[in-house]
C-alpha cells in the first residue's frame, strides 16, 4: 500500500507539491490571523473538575475578584503614598475599558467609622488627646491666620515652659512651622505636617514601617479576551496615568504592577520572549545536523521543506481544533521538529543506502518504502498513541498538546510519504557513491555482544543505587515556580506573600447564608492552618456602644473645634503688626534663658512680616491647608454612625454578599503563602470544613492530584495502547518485553538524574515522561525490526546513523525549550534532554544488550538494511 502511494507520487509530484503547498498557505494564514496563547494557568485543567466548577462558581458570584491589577505604590512616608494612591485613584475613575478602580485602605465608610475599628483603650487614648489639645485646636480653628497661630503660639508658651515634655512638644511644633515658613521664604513649596504634630503628643498609633508606607489601587478593567495580549491596553492605561502624574522612583514613588492580568500579560512576553530568535536559530543547527547525515543540498532541501510544511499544516489544524494554545501546548513546535524530522530522516538515509546499490532514483526510493516503511507506520502509530492517550484525561493543558502533537505525528507522517518522494524526485539529488553506516562501531557491537551480562547487571546496579533519587523526587504544584521570578509582576506579588494581610494566596469559602458563613468562620478559626479570616463581619466594628459613647463625649467637647465662630480674617497690615508683636513677645520670653528653637521662629516671623503680601498668602496656605484637612478628617471621623451589614454601602456589602445571597469568607494561611507544603496542608485542612472552597492554595493541592491522576491514566492508557500496537506487528510476547523493557529502565534513570541535578516535576515538564516513552519505543522499533530481519552489527549499520542524527535533531529542538525565558518552558526542555539522553543509552547500548544475537542472521544483513 505505502508503495503503491509513493509510486503516485512519483508520477504526480508537481500535483503533489502544489497540493501541499496549499495546505501550507492555509497554515500560514490560520496561524497569523488566529494565532492566541491563554497563560492562565488554572485553564489548564477541565471546567468540568468539581475544584474548577467551585471556582468559577466563586467568580461568577463575585467578578471583582477576577481579571484584576492590582497597583503597588511604596513611598518615603505613609503620606506621601496615600496621596499618590489617592492622585491615581482618581485619575483612573471614568477611564475607558475600566469597569472599577477603588482603594481596599480607603472609603468613605471607613473615614467616616475609622475610630470604631481600633480598640476601646486606642479609641480612649486618642480621644484625650484631642481633648487636651482643644486649646490648641479650638483658637486656631476660630481663627486660621498667621495671625490666629502667632497668638496660639505665644499664648500657649508659659503654659509649655511647665514641664520637659510639654516643652519638647512644643519645640518640635515650633520646629516644624519654622521649617514650613523657611521654604515658603525662599520660594518653594511646603506644608505643615499636622498629623506628625498631634502624633508627637501620642495622638498615633504606631503601625509596620514598610505597610504604613504602602498602599494599594485596584483596577477592574473590562477584558477584551479576543487580543492576543487582552489586558495590555489596560495595563498601558495605568502606567500612562502614572507616568502623567509623576508617580515614579525620580519623585520618590515605586510603583509596580501585579494581579492576574499584568502576570498574564508578563507571562505571554515571557514565553514569547526570543521564541522568533531561537526558532530560526533551531532550524539553523537542524539544518547543521541534516548535512552531515545526508550530505545532499538537495535531499536536506526536501527534508526541510517536508519539515516546514508539516509543521505549518500542524499549526493551523492546531487553532482550527483548539483555538488558542496554552502554557504547554504552545511548545508543539519544538516537538514536532524533534518528532517530526525521524521520519524525514529515517526514510532519507534508506534511500540514500538503496540509491547506493541502485543509481536510480525511482526504483530507490520505492525500495526504501518498502524496507523502513513497516518500521514507520509502526513508530507512528506508537507516538500518535502515547500522545492521543492523554485526551480522556482532565488535564486540558496536557490533552490538548496531545491532540496537535498526535495529528502533528500524523501529518508529518504522511507528508514524509508523498511530499518527501515528490521533492526528491523534483531535486534529483546526485547518485550515492558512499556506503551508508559507521563501519568502526562494529567493535563496539562486538563488544556489547560478548559482555552481555556485564552491560546487564552494570544497568541493573545503576537503576538500584538510584531508587533512593527517585523516592525523594517531588512535585511542585505551585505555578508561580513557573513564571520569571525577576519581571515585575511576579516579584511584586512575591512581595506581597511576605506579609499576611497583603498575601494573594488566600482561599475563599462560600456559604449560603450569613449564619452559616459565621458558624464556617468559627469552625476555620479553630484550625492551627489558619492565620485570620475575614468577612463582611470584619466590616462590623466590635464594642460599638462602648466606643460610641467615647465618640459622643469627643463631640462635646470638641464643639468649639468642629463648629467654630470664625472671626474675620485680619487686612495684611494686620498680619504684620500680629508677626512682628509675636516676635517681639518670643524674644522677650527667652531674654534671660535663650532658646535657639524660639530664636529661629522668631527670626522667621520678622521675615514674613517683611515679606511681600502674597509670600504671606502663601505662608498661612503652608500653615494651614492641613490644619483645614485635619480638622474635617476629625469632624468626619466623630461623624460616626452604629455600623450593621443592613447600614453597609452597597460596593462594599456586594464585596462580601452576591446577589443571590452567598456569603464569601476569606482565609488566610499561617506562615509562607506561596510555600508549596503551606498551601496543600492548609487546602487540606479547610477543605475538611469548606469542601467547595476555592482560591490559589486549593488550586495547587487539586491540581496536583488532578495531574498525577492525569498522568497515572494517560500511562495506563499508552503502555496498553502501545502493548497491543506491538503485540499486533511483533506477534512475539518476548520482542514486545525487549522492547518495551529498555525503554522503562530509560524512564527511570531519566527521574532518578532530574532528582540528583536538583529538578522537581511541575505541570510543564512532566509532560517529558509519556513523550519519550513513545520516542523511544520509535526508537526500540526500528532495532527490533531489524533485529528479526536477522541484522547484525547494528550499531555500525545505516539505522544507528539514521537514529543518531534523528535524535541529535530532536535533542536541538528540545534543547531549544531549554534556552526559553519562561521557566516552565525551560524545565519542560531541561527534563526532555535529560530523558533523551538515557531513552538514546538505552537504544544504544542496552537495547542491543538485551536482543543479542539475531534469531535468524543472514549473511548478507548489512548489506540489505
Amino acid at each position: 500500500m505505502l508503495e503503491k502511494l509513493v509510486a503516485f507520487c512519483l508520477r504526480w509530484p508537481w500535483a503533489v507539491v502544489f497540493l501541499t503547498l496549499c495546505l501550507t498557505v492555509g497554515g500560514v494564514y490560520v496561524t497569523i490571523e488566529r494565532f492566541a496563547i491563554n497563560t492562565e494557568t488554572g485553564d489548564l485543567f477541565s471546567a468540568d473538575i468539581p475544584w474548577r466548577k467551585n471556582e468559577a462558581a466563586l467568580y461568577k458570584a463575585f467578578p471583582s475578584l477576577l481579571d484584576v491589577i492590582v497597583v503597588v505604590i511604596d513611598a518615603k512616608t505613609g503620606e506621601e503614598a496615600d496621596d499618590a494612591a489617592k492622585r491615581l485613584n482618581d485619575a483612573l475613575q471614568g477611564k475607558p475599558n475600566v469597569a472599577r478602580v477603588w482603594r481596599p485602605d480607603d472609603h468613605e465608610f471607613f473615614r467616616q467609622n475609622g475610630l470604631l475599628f481600633l480598640p476601646l483603650a486606642d479609641i480612649e487614648k486618642h480621644v484625650g488627646v484631642m481633648i487636651g489639645q482643644r486649646s490648641v485646636l479650638q483658637p486656631l480653628a476660630e481663627d486660621p491666620t498667621l495671625r490666629g497661630l502667632s497668638n496660639v503660639l505665644v499664648g500657649n508658651l508659659k503654659s509649655a515652659s511647665g514641664g520637659e515634655r510639654t516643652m519638647k512638644m512644643y519645640l518640635a511644633g515650633v520646629e516644624e512651622f519654622s521649617r514650613v515658613f523657611e521654604a515658603t521664604l525662599a520660594g518653594q513649596k511646603a506644608e505643615v505636617d499636622w498629623s506628625k504634630l498631634l502624633a508627637s503628643g501620642g495622638g498615633a498609633a504606631p503601625t509596620a514601617p514598610e505597610m504604613d508606607k504602602r498602599r494599594i489601587v485596584i483596577v477592574k478593567p473590562i477584558i477584551q479576551y479576543s487580543d492576543l495580549q487582552p489586558g495590555g491596553e489596560q495595563i498601558r492605561l495605568v502606567r500612562d496615568a502614572a507616568a502623567a502624574l509623576h508617580l515614579d522612583e525620580e519623585h520618590g514613588i515605586k510603583l509596580r504592577l501585579t494581579g492576574q492580568v499584568p502576570l498574564a500579560d508578563d507571562e505571554f512576553s515571557t514565553i514569547s520572549e526570543n521564541m522568533a530568535f531561537n526558532t530560526i536559530g533551531m532550524l539553523a543547527v537542524v539544518t547543521l545536523i541534516l548535512f552531515a547525515a545526508l550530505r545532499s543540498p538537495k535531499l536536506i532541501l526536501s527534508v526541510l521543506l517536508t519539515l516546514l510544511a508539516g509543521l505549518a499544516i500542524t499549526s493551523g489544524l492546531g487553532i482550527l481544533m483548539i483555538g488558542q494554545f496554552n502554557l504547554i501546548s504552545v511548545a508543539f513546535m519544538a516537538l514536532f521538529i524533534g518528532l517530526g524530522v525521524d521520519f524525514g530522516i529515517q526514510f532519507a538515509t534508506r534511500y540514500r543506502e538503496e540509491r547506493h546499490g541502485d543509481n536510480d532514483l525511482e526504483r530507490a526510493l520505492l525500495a526504501a518504502t518498502r524496507g523502513i516503511g513497516g518500521s514507520l507506520t509502526l513508530a507512528a502509530v506508537s507516538l500518535l498513541a502515547g500522545f492521543f492517550c492523554f485526551l480522556p484525561t482532565s488535564f486540558r493543558g496536557v490533552s490538548e498538546l496531545g491532540l496537535i502533537a498526535g495529528v502533528g505525528m500524523i501529518v508529518a507522517y504522511i507528508a514524509t510519504l508523498t511530499f518527501l518522494p515528490a521533492a526528491i524526485k523534483l531535486l534529483r539529488p546526485s547518485a550515492e557513491h558512499v556506503p551508508i553506516g559507521a563501519a568502526s562501531l562494529a567493535t563496539v557491537d562486538h563488544w556489547i555482544a560478548h559482555h552481555r551480562l556485564f552491560v546487564l547487571i552494570a544497568t541493573a546496579v545503576v537503576v538500584l543505587a538510584g531508587m533512593p533519587a527517585l523516592m525523594h523526587l517531588t512535585f511542585d504544584s505551585n505555578p508561580m515556580n513557573l513564571r520569571d521570578q525577576k519581571v515585575e509582576s511576579v516579584a511584586t506579588f512575591l512581595d506581597l506573600t511576605k506579609d499576611p494581610k497583603t498575601a494573594p494566596n488566600k482561599i475563599e469559602a462560600l456559604a449560603p447564608s450569613l449564619d452559616a458563613a459565621r458558624e464556617l468562620e468559627k469552625k476555620v478559626l479553630a484550625l492551627p492552618e489558619v492565620d485570620h479570616v475575614d468577612s463582611i463581619d470584619s466590616l462590623i466594628p466590635k464594642e460599638q456602644t462602648e466606643k460610641l459613647a467615647l465618640v459622643d463625649m469627643a463631640v462635646s467637647q470638641l464643639r468649639g473645634v468642629l463648629d467654630p465662630k470664625v472671626k474675620p480674617a485680619p487686612s495684611d497690615a494686620e498680619t504684620v503688626k500680629a508677626l512682628t508683636a509675636a516676635a517681639k513677645a518670643l524674644r522677650r520670653a527667652t531674654a534671660k534663658r535663650p532658646i535657639p528653637e524660639l530664636n529661629r521662629f522668631a527670626d522667621d516671623l520678622d521675615a514674613l512680616a517683611k515679606a511681600s503680601p502674597e509670600t504671606r498668602v502663601a505662608a498661612r496656605e503652608a500653615a494651614f491647608d492641613g490644619f483645614n484637612k485635619m480638622v474635617a478628617e476629625i469632624r468626619q471621623a466623630l461623624d460616626a454612625k452604629r455600623v450593621t451589614v443592613d447600614n453597609l454601602p452597597q460596593d462594599l456589602r456586594r464585596d462580601w454578599i452576591s446577589d443571590t445571597g452567598a456569603v464569601r469568607v476569606e482565609v488566610t494561611p499561617k506562615g509562607d503563602s506561596n510555600d508549596r507544603v503551606v498551601m496543600t496542608k492548609f487546602a487540606a485542612a479547610i477543605q475538611t470544613i469548606a469542601p467547595d472552597a476555592s482560591g490559589p492554595p486549593v488550586i495547587v493541592w487539586e491540581a496536583q492530584k488532578t495531574i498525577t491522576r492525569a498522568f497515572l491514566e494517560a500511562g495506563l492508557y499508552a503502555f496498553v495502547a502501545i502493548f497491543i500496537i506491538l503485540v499486533v506487528a511483533l506477534r512475539n510476547p518476548i520482542d514486545v518485553a525487549l522492547t518495551l523493557g529498555p525503554l522503562v529502565l530509560a524512564g527511570i534513570m531519566s527521574l532518578q538524574a532530574a532528582d540528583l541535578l536538583g529538578m522537581s516535576l511541575n505541570f510543564a515538564n512532566i509532560i517529558a515522561l509519556p513523550l519519550m516513552f513513545g520516542v523511544g519505543v520509535a526508537f526500540h522499533i526500528y532495532y527490533v525490526i531489524a533485529w528479526r530481519k536477522g541484522v547484525v552489527d547494528m550499531l555500525a549499520s545505516s539505522l544507528t546513523r539514521a537514529i543518531f542524527f534523528s535524535a541529535l535533531v530532536t535533542g536541538v529542538a528540545f534543547g531549544s525549550l531549554y534556552l526559553s525565558s519562561h521557566p516552565g518552558t525551560s524545565s519542560m526542555g531541561a527534563l526532555l534532554t535529560i530523558s533523551l539522553f538515557f531513552t538514546l543509552l538505552a537504544a544504544f547500548i542496552i537495547v542491543p544488550a538485551f536482543l543479542g544475537p539475531p534469531r535468524a542472521p543472514s549473511p548478507d544483513a548489512r548489506e540489505t538494511t
